[in-house]
């Protein structure tokens, strides 16, 4: 966790989601707190409401039951539009707008926030030199012109813009080749040391989480079923489903683990 961290805590106290004609809720009763410039990930299969309990943070989708908090604010107490600038968002399709350039994808909420011109372009240079593309090589590119793993730096690049105090990231990298992918974990674990921005990230794979999180969230059936480091998750875990999770390889990922990435 960045020690100077400009992140923002977040609470979420006996949230539920359950859609319509579902026989079962997609996320049950989560008590959760994550503090400010923490990297938790979201972990567990398929359909278990990772992805579900990181929408309601930003109000994609409206818990039936519970309150979500940001620095101890209640965020329905908040204009849907003005929550969601506040609040970085990467998804795995990228969604970059294909008219235009890649510093103006960037700039795109700031611009709307009323920042000056002249903030705006040295934000769109800092962010393209965090993220490791030349300003001036990149600034005047159109989505077309990345590969996946540049088109994905640049989404990184567009929801920090306006210096958000909380990055959500939804599987962001689940579309991209394995070299790529590893690339794109250096790289994002970088710019949250150098930011402290808090990150909630969701994903399926248990080596992603393991080189990325502060703190693993294990879900199950839309229940949180074990937090923790990611060595005390590989050292204790919860139940047999966490175990399995870990799976037979877990003395080797217990040295992923304990390896620092970058300077965790």
């Amino acid at each position: 966790m960045n020690e100077t961290s400009r992140g923002a805590q977040v609470d979420l106290r006996g949230v539920s989601v359950r859609y319509a004609n579902a026989a079962t809720p997609a996320v049950h009763d989560v008590d959760l707190t994550i503090e400010a410039g923490t990297f938790a990930v979201l972990l567990g299969p398929s359909g278990c409401g990772k992805s579900t309990l990181l929408r309601t943070i930003n109000r994609l989708v409206e818990p039936t039951a519970g309150t979500v908090l940001i620095d101890g604010g209640d965020v329905r107490d908040r204009e849907v539009t003005e929550l969601r600038r506040g609040i970085g968002y990467v998804i795995q399709a990228v969604g970059l707008f294909p008219h235009y350039t890649v510093a103006q994808n960037i700039a795109v909420v700031p611009q709307l926030l009323g920042w000056d011109r002249a903030r705006i372009e040295r934000r769109v240079d800092e962010l393209l030199a965090s993220i490791r593309l030349d300003p001036a090589t990149y600034r005047e590119r159109k989505p077309r012109e990345l590969s996946g793993g540049e088109a994905q730096r640049v989404g990184v690049a567009r929801a920090l813009a306006a210096e958000p105090q909380v990055l959500l990231m939804d599987e962001p990298f689940a579309a991209v080749d394995a070299i790529v992918r590893a690339s794109l974990q250096d790289e994002i674990a970088r710019v949250h040391q150098e930011f402290g921005t808090t990150v909630v990230f969701v994903t399926h794979d248990v080596d992603e989480a393991l080189r990325l999180a502060d703190r693993i969230v294990v879900m199950h059936a839309g229940h949180v079923v074990q937090t923790g480091a990611p060595a005390d998750i590989l050292e204790h875990p919860a139940d047999d489903f966490v175990r399995h999770l870990v799976g037979v390889d877990a003395q080797t990922r217990r040295l992923v683990a304990e390896r620092p990435l970058i300077d965790r």
